[in-house]
């Protein structure tokens, strides 16, 4: 059957993905304008880098169940309000941003992260309805551009708003495009595909799919892969600027760390052309291989000093990499029919590893340890990670 396709996507030049991957971008955009101040912010409300694990660490939680029924809410009400409900949470979340309330601040954190969720699902299922599996990769690759662009910009901005106003101003800029997001999403009116039949039963429960995906270890290992990869990426932007100001440097130099880090993903298109030429695989594992070298040597130096960002910078680039090609093992592999369920599972990587990684960090601290052995563990997992994705298809 052929796939029915929203008529402003068919508008869109120079093709239909375009309008899914601009969407993506501008999502990117009202996210990164707050992803430095968040936790230097946290910072200084919660009082600690442990109260400000343990604050992102509830925020998880709360995210997680949230996530784990989106797909008995894609079955209950129509995806547009879903996905409607995941743009609104965002703009409550910059909106909660701006109270002084400790608890108020935690959730904002919370609901953050659950737009961030449930815009992360919609966005893959309507990828896989209206893409087909051949162009999978150019298109990821392209959406990973728009957001390398929009993470460039945003992080650098936000720092730099905060400076020449208040703490405020980069929440409320995110809160204006957050609706600005909601309008151009109305406007592509992006549906159910044709393709794709109406549940003709209960919702199944959320947690039911939880054991359909892990008996296959074919989702074990695409999950995995995103987990570790996410679990990185929220290491370095919730602990990145806190180890810049430990490091005796201007909160703007973590902000440009963030920006450069992320526009690393302008190199997606190259990225592809390699992934095409050797293999997904091989570049999923180079790209673990990267993150856990520069982890250690991470641990090596110690205490946060400047010579520390280039560690953090090189275990970037091995994220990058792996951002292009990450959820293309779960996009080719994943059945049709079963794409809402298992969707539903594959993206609580992003809050199981919101959750992980301030887990680590309240442990490491908690008994003890110099936070150096966070570093180690990171590493340790990107490790294992890389060798279970020598399992995946030689040619994925």
């Amino acid at each position: 059957m052929r796939i029915h396709r929203p008529l402003p996507l068919l508008y869109l030049p120079p093709e239909v993905g375009v309008g899914l991957t601009r969407l993506s971008g501008v999502e990117g955009l009202a996210r990164s304008l707050i992803v430095t101040t968040v936790p230097l912010v946290a910072l200084d409300r919660l009082g600690g880098k442990e109260a400000v694990s343990q604050g992102f660490t509830i925020g998880a939680v709360l995210t997680l169940l949230v996530t784990l029924n989106i797909g008995r809410l894609e079955a209950l009400v129509a995806r547009r309000w879903v996905m409607t409900g995941g743009i609104v949470a965002l703009f409550g979340a910059a909106i909660m941003f701006t109270t002084s309330a400790p608890a108020t601040f935690i959730v904002g954190i919370g609901l953050r992260s659950a737009a961030a969720s449930t815009f992360s699902v919609l966005l893959t299922i309507y990828v896989m309805e209206y893409i087909g599996k051949g162009e999978l990769t150019r298109i990821e690759s392209t959406r990973m551009l728009y957001n390398g662009v929009a993470w460039l910009i945003g992080p650098l901005l936000g720092v730099q708003l905060a400076a020449w106003s208040n703490d405020n101003a980069p929440f409320l800029l995110s809160a204006c495009l957050s609706i600005v997001l909601l309008a151009y999403y109305w406007w592509l009116r992006l549906g159910r595909s044709e393709v794709i039949t109406e549940p003709r039963g209960k919702a199944p429960s959320p947690i039911a799919n939880v054991p359909r995906f892990f008996r296959r270890r074919s989702m074990r290992i695409a999950y995995g892969i995103s987990f570790i990869r996410a679990t990185f990426w929220v290491s370095l932007f919730v602990y990145g600027p806190i180890y810049v100001v430990e490091a005796g440097l201007d909160p703007a130099v973590a902000a440009l760390m963030l920006s450069g880090v992320a526009g690393l993903l302008l190199f997606s298109p190259f990225i592809r052309r390699v992934a095409d030429r050797v293999g997904s695989r091989q570049v999923i594992v180079a790209g673990f291989g990267t993150i856990a070298t520069a982890m250690l040597a991470l641990a090596l130096i110690g205490d946060p000093r400047p010579a520390g960002l280039i560690a953090w910078g090189i275990a970037a680039c091995g994220g990058a990499v792996i951002d292009v090609v990450g959820n293309i093992p779960f996009m080719r592999m994943v059945k049709p029919r079963e794409r809402v369920a298992m969707a539903t599972v594959f993206s609580t990587w992003r809050e199981m590893s919101a959750l992980l990684s301030p887990l680590l960090a309240t442990i490491v601290l908690t008994v003890g340890l110099a936070f150096e052995w966070f570093y180690v563990a990171i590493a340790v997992l990107c490790l294992i990670t890389a060798l279970s994705a020598t399992r995946l298809p030689r040619r994925l």
